[in-house]
């Protein structure tokens, strides 16, 4: 189901949680009254990792709206933190970047700007967490405060190496410690949901921060292995292995997943702004009525027009992690079409990618890894043939596009269905792994 966009100032994005929980009741009863919920082995939740969530321990009531992944309102902050000399141990500890991107910094700005807050966490009465903690609260209603730790990788908060609660940037934050959920395998025990959401109790047994997920159900289990995801943003992950891998190029080193306590790393590169640009074409600008009508216009446009878009709307992503950065369109002449600007839109997804993988695979290879030289993509941009075309002839490189595009769903019930025995091991789910075509081999011309 869609969710509202909430833009409060320029730079800031929101959601309602509430809205977004009684969205996840109506998909699911919707889907148990397909199915029966006798017929369900378990349950899996993929979320939006860095989206943060306040709410009431008692209640389960939010204390505000959620602060977006995309929302950039604590710019300044992460620039104080630059300036006091945090980046090495945030890199050290975390594999991340100062960027207003991750939770640490939105959940600092609650706490100083939301009235009584402060009080109320240091009390013990409120509740942190991404959108996977915040609804495992709701589904066994308050019976579990926790994440997995691939989502508190993502906070800024998270010792990546230790699998704990980072001490000292908790303490330079003043995040009081009683908000944090507990930290879980990502295929562990996360209780049974409350009989009154779907009649009966359904057990929980797998979750991933959402492009992990999508990495698990694109079948990337081997070092080297890459996938990017195009959906409101553009995210790139690639397996390094059991050791986490240092970047000297800006990109992110986070927990791919953890099982029995082992934890597999991955490099990321994050996009702000894929679909979302095809999004503003069409709600902003008007030029498509529909996302689909990009694929026909970009058809009709010249490639000799040289318009090119830089998205960046809420600033630039890895590698270059410009909070300031302003967006773009340049090269325009009076010959230029919406078809030239509608394509350049689609192009500019692709340009970043290749940004992003010639950095990652330049890591890989001073850490010994031996990068794949084919891109598993998934999400809805994937439907766009010329986009995914596109995408091929900037990177010089063959793009397979997943049969099924929503991985990111697939892999959270991977996770759950592995750990309750429904799926076999990863050789079982590797040779389920199946491509809808392949771009860059010639029959899918742009």
């Amino acid at each position: 189901m869609p969710l509202t966009q909430i833009y409060p100032a320029p730079g800031q994005v929101e959601h309602d949680p509430e809205e977004i929980w009684r969205a996840v009741l109506q998909v699911c009863r919707t889907v148990l009254g397909e199915v029966g919920a006798g017929s369900i082995a378990a349950i899996g939740i993929t979320n939006q990792r860095e989206t943060t969530v306040v709410w009431d321990r008692g209640t389960g009531k939010p204390l505000a709206n959620a602060i977006v992944w995309q929302d950039r309102r604590t710019a300044p902050l992460c620039a104080t933190l630059e300036d006091e000399g945090w980046a090495a141990h945030v890199a050290e500890a975390t594999g991340l970047v100062i960027d207003p991107y991750f939770s640490a910094t939105k959940l600092a700005w609650l706490l100083d700007n939301v009235p009584g807050l402060r009080a109320r966490a240091e009390r013990g009465e409120v509740c942190f967490g991404t959108i996977d903690s915040y609804l495992l609260f709701k589904l066994t209603r308050g019976a579990l405060h926790a994440t997995d730790a691939t989502n508190a990788a993502r906070t800024k908060l998270f010792d990546i190496r230790s699998g704990t609660w980072d001490g000292r940037l908790l303490e330079r934050l003043k995040i009081p410690r009683e908000m944090l959920p507990e930290v879980r395998d990502s295929q562990g025990d996360f209780g049974v949901t409350a009989e009154e959401h779907f009649g009966a109790a359904l057990p929980i047994h797998g979750v991933a921060g959402d492009q992990q997920a999508a990495a698990f159900g694109q079948a990337c289990f081997h070092p080297g292995m890459v996938k990017a995801t195009y959906g409101t943003g553009c995210f790139v992950v690639a397996n390094t292995g059991g050791d986490k891998l240092a970047s000297a190029t800006r990109m992110l080193s986070t927990i791919l997943h953890q099982r029995d306590g082992a934890r597999a790393y991955a490099l990321e590169g994050s996009i702000f702004m894929a679909g979302a640009t095809i999004q503003w074409l069409r709600d902003s600008l008007g030029l498509i009525e529909t996302a689909g009508e990009s694929e026909a216009l970009a058809h009709g446009s010249d490639p000799n027009a040289g318009v090119y878009l830089v998205p960046a709307f809420q600033g630039l992503g890895a590698p270059f992690w410009d909070a300031d950065a302003k967006a773009a369109i340049v090269g325009l002449s009076r010959a230029a079409s919406k078809a030239d600007i509608v394509a350049a839109g689609l192009e500019a997804a692709a340009f970043q990618t290749r940004d992003l993988l010639t950095a990652m695979r330049q890591d890989m290879l001073v850490g010994g890894i031996e990068p794949a030289r084919t891109l598993r993509v998934d999400g809805g941009m994937t439907a766009n043939a010329w986009a995914m075309q596109r995408l091929a002839d900037i990177l010089g490189e063959r793009v397979d596009v997943a049969a099924i595009p929503e991985t990111t769903a697939l892999g959270a019930a991977y996770h759950a269905g592995q750990a309750v025995g429904f799926y076999g091991d990863d050789t079982s789910l590797a040779a389920r792994w199946a491509r809808a075509f392949r771009a860059g081999d010639g029959r899918h011309r742009a």
